[in-house]
């Protein structure tokens, strides 16, 4: 490495803002800031390429203690103390500071340097013992802790006891010589867990301190943030090493938290809370209430205690300088953390502040509008996360939860309802007004009804691209799949978990975003969409090139993809249309026909219900295409599976019991996944084909008529050979010709093919040459690629995410090298063979991120999502032509270097 450790102090820094990588957030921040001429604590940083050669050598580099050393002489000589010095003591903080913030999981500790001799000392330079003897316990209980490996628990109880000897509530009621008490018995605690002293050489515990803190980046908690926030294993934390500024030097001292915005609304508001006499843990730790920052937070918040600006005036006036400053050097929201020594402000670090997603998009499109950032920039400054908080219901942070359970969030939002069992009991609930959470091992297309009248749905089984997952996401309806610590008891109509037993009728609350069951019914707030918003998603429609539309299969639905942004149906899958209950007593005659005569008759009863539906989504997407698939599931999904139902089936259209479970039997497949479902049940039962076609044709001209441009595509589900296409499409192809001529009306139409099958794009080429358009159905394309079943990965796709097999879940983000490679070349042979062939993904990978990337970048044209991903789809386009803009425009400025 060619440099360990970067200096700052005095407005000179050897670092800079652009430099997180090496001297993590905090370290580029403080360098930032002393340069910007802001005060800052002088101070230096070791860089994050010590923490990687630590833990690949597992040893420092052999000069670091030495220019650890050399380099804390320049904090002397500017704060005109010396470390270890009985006469004017310097004392120090040693904090973590990685490139991608981390709040609170790694270790930091103050006030360095103190030892027996030294406190004794200042105690006679401040005449204050309080102080002294305060400074004193915090830096043996943090360094006991973070060095030495004594439970903190353990410190505090010192503490508490000797409140309660005293009678004193609160850490400031405790007289100096209770703390010099406290002071005794913490290094006892820390000989008699540990076997040894405390040390007293202040570089002893500087450089004990540093080894801590390094060593952190790898404890327990900082692993599994990292895990839950995808933040790369190796990047490694720095160390910044600082001289110590106190705030708990008496009434004139004081520490404090601001944002330079609310984080909570965004409003463009000085926000924050401040406490006199205390260190900066104690505001965050809650020992004592602290005040607020602006006189409008007292008026907001009703409270007694007077703000900063009323309290220390010349301080918040310096405050607000810096904010400002701070702002618009920055050009973000900032979270800074202050501290008041004597009257004399020093800020002790500065990040880009945590927001919720309302604040992100109001801070965002303001900062835009106020000059401060581009268009882009304020793209790029929002998360897809950001987005899904703004449309579901969130469950209220000030709520107390009883979490009783945890299982996959597969569809964000909270709702809380009566727990039932079944469909059926779902929808008689409903219809009685009760608000119902429908709970089931799996879900099944028959449960669609119950389904959609459901607040939230609840599997103790499945994947993230369950039916159960993948129907709640395209209905906006919470869902959480997966939640195997639950057992389901359907004859009791109970589950249990964790000792408690919830019975149909008793009230839960499910988060789709975080996973979370909880016990009864716990407010909520309503998403909040405002004219902020709608700006962002404009700015992100006229940067984006990929197009987005929704899978859509309801009038409901379509209309609700339209509001929010999406340019048509990239999906309407017909056999939820065939589940409704009015329907599938015709569908199961059907399947059940004995000739092609009696399958139509029964077909003929379905026809008029599918054209209303059809009509519904032209209707809904006036001008804007309709891609309708063809039926695609296995016909024994439609057969009851339980012998009540069966006995029912059979006294309704008079059949015996045992030809029904003939039909049953003769339907089961080993693999029903990789049967007879998609087109081969078209060029098995072409009367099918026939009558879904007639459905489409008959809706778009009764739509057309009523002066609505109305654009039918007509998409073949699961081909793998160009024969297969061409036998579908000449049915398509008849029927809308013969539909088309006796109406008399003109309509333009395409005929394309869901592509997968890895044959499928192998052999695009010649596909293509039948097919007008390619739809990636990238599902079923990830399991017919990977072998994998996407109903049971759950089981071990976190093994083989944990072992790094595997780094994401194929499921949730699309498989690159190997999925990825078949959806280029796909589109690329594709396009060879139909330069006009518009080509497209309408699986789940449509809605995530980084999938929307990759469709980006290899030139697909569009991608289709649930109706409540259309924003994040819309968002997360135009970000990936941001990126790939920015990428071009580097690799430019790099060739002109080179010349």
């Amino acid at each position: 490495m060619e440099k360990m450790i970067y200096t700052f102090g005095d407005g000179k820094a050897e670092g800079n803002i652009k430099m997180k990588k090496i001297l993590g957030g905090k370290g580029a921040g403080l360098a930032e800031m002393t340069s910007i001429g802001i005060p800052v604590p002088p101070g230096f940083t070791i860089s994050s390429e010590v923490c990687i050669y630590y833990y690949k050598n597992k040893k420092f580099p052999e000069e670091l203690e030495k220019e650890v050393m050399e380099k804390n002489k320049k904090v002397e000589e500017i704060m005109k103390e010396k470390f270890g010095s009985r006469e004017s003591p310097l004392l120090l903080s040693v904090r973590s500071g990685a490139a991608i913030s981390m709040p609170g999981m790694m270790d930091t500790i103050l006030n360095l340097g103190l030892n027996e001799e030294i406190v004794e000392a200042l105690i006679s330079q401040t005449n204050d013992p309080r102080f002294v003897y305060d400074s004193y316990r915090r830096l043996i209980q943090m360094y006991g802790d973070v060095v030495m490996g004594v439970e903190h628990d353990d410190f505090e109880e010192i503490i508490q006891s000797t409140k309660d000897k005293k009678g004193a509530l609160n850490d400031a009621d405790l007289h100096w010589q209770d703390w010099k008490d406290i002071v005794i018995k913490s290094k006892e605690l820390i000989k008699e867990k540990t076997g040894e002293e405390f040390p007293q050489s202040p570089q002893e515990q500087l450089m004990g301190a540093i080894t801590a803190v390094f060593t952190s980046w790898d404890n327990k908690r900082a692993r599994e943030y990292r895990r839950i926030n995808a933040i790369p294993d190796d990047l490694g934390t720095a160390v910044n090493v600082q001289a110590m500024v106190f705030g708990n030097k008496g009434e004139n001292s004081s520490t404090g938290v601001a944002f330079t915005r609310n984080p909570a609304t965004g409003e463009n508001v000085f926000y924050g809370e401040f406490l006199f006499n205390a260190q900066g843990e104690d505001v965050v730790a809650g020992i004592r209430t602290p005040g607020p920052i602006s006189e409008k937070q007292t008026k907001e918040s009703g409270g007694e205690k007077p703000s900063l600006k009323v309290s220390m005036p010349e301080i918040y006036n310096q405050l607000e300088n810096v904010r400002m400053k701070l702002e618009e050097h920055l050009r973000d929201m900032q979270d800074l953390e202050f501290t008041v020594e004597n009257n004399k402000l020093w800020i002790l670090q500065t990040r880009a502040g945590k927001r919720t997603a309302i604040a992100a998009v109001k801070i965002a499109v303001e900062m835009k509008e106020e000059g401060l950032i581009s268009k882009e920039e304020a793209i790029m400054r929002i998360t897809p996360a950001n987005i899904d908080q703004l449309l579901h219901p969130m469950i209220d942070p000030k709520a107390k939860t009883e979490v009783i359970a945890k299982g996959l969030p597969a569809s964000p939002g909270a709702a809380s309802g009566q727990v039932v069992f079944t469909s059926d009991n779902a929808v008689l609930e409903v219809n009685a007004g009760k608000k119902v959470i429908l709970v089931r091992h799996v879900t099944s297309p028959e449960d669609v009804g119950g389904m959609h009248v459901s607040q939230g749905i609840l599997t103790s089984r499945g994947g993230m691209t369950s039916h159960a997952a993948v129907v709640a996401r395209g209905m906006g309806t919470p869902c959480i799949v997966g939640c195997e610590s639950i057992s389901i008891n359907h004859d009791k109509k109970i589950f249990t978990v964790n000792g408690n037993e919830i019975k149909e009728g008793d009230i839960i609350t499910i988060d789709g975003t975080t996973g979370n069951v909880i016990l009864g019914d716990v407010p909520k707030v309503e998403p909040q969409i405002s004219g902020d918003f709608e700006k962002l998603m404009e700015w992100a429609d006229e940067i984006r090139r990929l197009g987005v539309k929704a899978n859509a299969d309801t009038y409901k639905d379509a209309k609700k993809a339209r509001e929010f942004g999406a340019e048509g149906i990239g999906l309407a899958r017909t056999e939820h249309m065939f589940f409704a209950e009015d329907r599938i007593p015709s569908m199961q005659e059907m399947i059940l026909a004995k000739t092609p005569e009696e399958r139509k008759k029964a077909l003929e009863k379905i026809l008029p219900m599918q054209r209303d539906d059809f009509e519904g989504l032209f209707r809904a997407m006036d001008g804007y295409p309709v891609i309708i698939r063809l039926l695609d599931p296995p016909l024994h999904e439609f057969l009851p599976a339980d012998e009540s139902s069966i006995k029912e089936l059979a006294s309704n259209i008079g059949l015996p019991v045992e030809k029904i479970h003939e039909k049953i039997r003769s339907l089961s497949e080993a693999n029903p996944m990789l049967g007879l479902r998609g087109c081969r049940l078209g060029i098995l039962y072409p009367e099918i084909t026939e009558m879904q076609s007639r459905a489409i044709f008959e809706a778009a001209v009764n739509i057309t008529k009523e002066g609505v441009k109305v654009i039918p595509k007509v998409m073949i589900p699961l081909s793998g050979f160009s024969e297969e296409v061409r036998n579908q499409k000449d049915i398509i192809k008849k029927v809308a010709e013969e539909v088309l001529e006796k109406s008399g009306v003109e309509i333009e139409y395409q005929i394309g093919t869901m592509i997968e099958l890895p044959r499928a794009a192998l052999t695009a080429y010649e596909i293509a040459k039948e097919a007008e358009f390619f739809s990636y159905g990238t599902n079923d394309l990830t399991q017919t690629t990977l072998g994998f079943s996407r109903d049971d990965v759950g089981k071990y796709i976190p093994d083989y995410i944990e072992k790094g097999i595997i780094s994401n879940d194929p499921f949730q983000t699309l498989d690159q090298t190997g999925v990825g490679q078949l959806v280029e070349m796909g589109l690329k042979r594709g396009k060879a063979a139909r330069k006009d062939l518009e080509v497209g993904i309408c699986g789940e990978h449509g809605g995530d991120p980084a999938s929307i990337e990759f469709c980006h970048h290899i030139g697909l044209d569009y991608v289709s999502c649930s109706p409540y991903r259309v924003p994040i789809a819309r968002l997360s386009a135009a970000q990936a032509a941001i990126k790939e803009k920015e990428s071009i425009s580097q690799r430019r400025k790099g060739y002109k270097e080179k010349q």
